[in-house]
């Protein structure tokens, strides 16, 4: 399995908190930081109060998927942070997708010549 670069560290997910730009949806607030590295990384959080450990593990999955799934048409070189919303516990993988891809328009990081999944 294919694995991508991912947010570790607390001062990583301060730097994009601080000095990055928030837009933010009924289920998602994301944001997004240009570091010019020559490939995106995410960092989801999700609190205790989304929901016990299971919950907040599937809601990290279904952001992490949904990032996979439109990985090739996100510009490079960003830092982009999730969080979860308490309101994105009773949602499907289809709102959560939808919900990430409405913040990606926001942010305007999807490459200009992009295909649509129609999946």
């Amino acid at each position: 399995m294919k694995r991508f670069h991912s947010i570790k560290k607390n001062g990583d997910f301060q730097l994009v908190y601080g000095m990055g730009k928030s837009y933010a949806n009924k289920f998602l607030v994301m944001y997004v930081r240009n570091t010019g590295l020559p490939c995106s990384r995410i960092g989801i959080s999700v609190s205790k109060k989304v929901g016990n450990s299971v919950i907040r593990h599937r809601m990290t999955r279904l952001v992490r998927e949904s990032f996979r799934y439109h990985e090739n048409i996100i510009k490079t070189g960003l830092d982009i942070v999730v969080v979860v919303r308490p309101a994105a516990k009773e949602q499907n993988f289809k709102e959560i997708e939808g919900a990430f891809r409405h913040l990606c328009g926001l942010h305007n990081i999807f490459l200009e010549n992009r295909s649509e999944h129609d999946d």
